[in-house]
């Protein structure tokens, strides 16, 4: 299968992780106006697992190094299959509420504040798990990225204060705190050494399947309860998604894949880089996320000269944060 040997090609790897993690959600701004968060779900979904079968068939069963994705199948204990699969729920249950916050407040709010909050609480979490890296230079990272998800949060309140714009606020913070713990369960779930995989622990493109099971098995539970009870719009039935056109679906399973390849590259990085600096360093997408809605989307067009100036402090906070964690190592 394919590894990687260096420490400069995790961080490459990691920066794609970043690009594809923040720019994905723009797939849901590119749908039509009718085709709702909850529709557009089903074909996200779906195009994450057609593309970690996609990536297991391929760069997971080919080359000498490790093992290949159906004999790592047939090996891999009950235990170590569930912890993956557990990844994959609450990875779902998280973004779910993540795509619910964007449609109500947009990607420059529900970005840094959920994937910020998931960062600082990812990092803790896999560093404890699995620590490596110069804690006082990732811990210092992590503090300059709160300090931002304070300013953003901070930008947002002036925008707008409505019940329904605070209601986003707070499913985008409920959302990050559940994000940052994903990550562990899959990486628990893997060997440590990809080259000489150990026995009954799955290789990183074996984990990668079943946490996408996880994703579109849970998401008939999440999925359906957010249809039938939206937090924002009419209830919604499944003869709704059939009525989507084919750019809508096309477009939906292109979100997935975007996502996916990005989480592949994370864990396929966090062998040489560590799952704490690995994951820190992926939800540098909130930079690109608050960019894309910045600049592109015009999300806080006719904000004052104060909360634009807030947010350029931000970014900056943010980006000097990142800058820690790669330097960590």
């Amino acid at each position: 299968m394919f590894i990687i040997e260096t420490y400069t090609m995790a961080v490459c790897l990691c920066v794609i992780t970043m690009l594809c993690w923040g720019s994905w959600a723009n797939t849901q701004k590119l749908t039509t106006s009718t085709w709702r968060f909850e529709l557009f779900y089903w074909d996200y979904a779906l195009g994450i697992l057609a593309t970690s079968l996609a990536l297991a068939f391929t760069l997971g069963s080919t080359g000498t190094a490790g093992r290949a994705f159906l004999p790592d199948v047939n090996q891999a204990t009950s235990e170590n299959i569930q912890s993956a699969l557990i990844g994959g729920v609450v990875f779902n249950a998280a973004n779910i509420l993540l795509v619910a916050a964007i449609g109500i407040t947009g990607m420059a709010v529900a970005f840094p504040v959920g994937i910020g909050i998931a960062l600082v609480l990812g990092v803790f979490v896999n560093y404890i798990d699995q620590p490596n890296g110069n804690p006082l230079i990732i811990f210092g990272g992590v503090g300059l990225i709160t300090l931002a998800i304070i300013l953003n949060a901070w930008a947002y309140g002036k925008r707008s204060t409505t019940g329904m714009s605070i209601k986003g606020l707070l499913i985008a913070v409920v959302s990050g705190c559940m994000m940052g713990l994903f990550y562990k369960y899959v990486a628990n779930s893997m060997v440590v050494n990809f080259s000489v995989p150990e026995a009954g622990k799955l290789t990183p493109y074996t984990a990668l399947v079943f946490f996408s099971v996880g994703i579109l098995a849970s998401s008939l539970v999440f999925n359906t309860i957010q249809m039938y009870r939206p937090f924002q719009g009419s209830a919604l039935g499944f003869g709704d998604y059939f009525r989507g056109s084919m750019k809508d679906h096309g477009v939906g399973m292109l979100g997935g894949a975007i996502w996916f390849v990005g989480m592949a590259f994370s864990i396929i990085a966090s062998e040489k880089a560590g799952t704490a600096i690995s994951y820190g360093l992926g939800q540098g997408a909130t930079v690109v996320a608050a960019l894309w809605g910045i600049y592109i989307w015009k999300e806080f067009d006719g904000a004052d000269a104060k909360t634009q100036r807030m947010l350029k402090l931000m970014l900056a906070l943010y980006i000097l944060g990142l800058g820690l964690l790669i330097y960590a190592k």
